[in-house]
């Protein structure tokens, strides 16, 4: 979203409405369903279950500042760890092959910031290595009770503040970007690919993800740190 003119609820509120109006309609192209091996085992699912238990979605934004610039938004159940995060991939460096800078908002769980970057490796040697600059809230905030979500929502209701609400312009916003991918699938234009429980969902997802100019860093992975 675009700055506000001010930090009032409504207006804070308009700028959301305005981005999602600004998304593009999906490409069936840029969207892979999945659907994990057992999930029809369950008795209470039909045989022919064409439910996804898996999305990958690309969305585009026609405006100026995010013209060109990928969203990929990825959600599934039964894959090989259980995170909410935004991740902000930049853009290679000329000349750098050790993996692209990365700025990282971690939701949960173990709520953090951090910045993936390259760095010197300690030592002689005149060699990079991927490391991070790291806010980690549970490490620096350790004597500060961070709320749950809802007991956020709850305070912001006491007081009568709307910020962190829907409103009904911007619901209405949201599923009109969706609901006519959910109506081809509900039609069967939309197959889900199977994919094995424990993994990162089906491999087309991350040829998906490679073709909209996602790049995946192999052999580094962010270790919350402990007190």
């Amino acid at each position: 979203m675009e700055k506000p003119i001010s930090l009032k609820p409504e207006h804070i509120r308009d700028e959301k409405v305005k981005v999602l109006q600004s998304v593009l309609p999906i490409n069936d192209d840029e969207v892979v369903l999945g659907q994990y091996d057992g999930y029809r085992d369950d008795p209470t699912v039909p045989d022919n279950s064409n439910t996804p238990t898996f999305a990958t979605v690309v969305l585009r934004i026609h405006n100026e500042r995010w013209e060109g610039v990928p969203f990929i938004v990825k959600a599934g159940k039964a894959l090989n760890s259980r995170k909410a995060e935004i991740r902000v991939q930049f853009k290679d460096v000329p000349g750098k092959k050790q993996g692209r800078n990365e700025f990282v908002i971690r939701l949960q769980p173990s709520e953090a910031m951090y910045m993936k970057l390259t760095v010197k490796q300690p030592g002689l040697e005149m060699s990079t290595v991927q490391s991070e600059l790291d806010l980690s809230y549970g490490q620096r905030y350790h004597s500060v009770t961070i709320p749950e979500a809802y007991e956020r929502l709850i305070l912001d209701t006491i007081r009568g503040d709307q910020q962190h609400f829907v409103r009904r312009d911007e619901l209405k916003a949201a599923w009109e970007i969706f609901t006519p991918l959910l109506h081809r699938i509900d039609d069967g234009e939309l197959k889900p690919l199977p994919y094995k429980p424990g993994s990162r969902g089906p491999e087309a997802a991350d040829e998906l993800l490679a073709k909209a100019g996602y790049v995946q860093t192999h052999g580094y992975i962010w270790i919350p740190p402990t007190l």
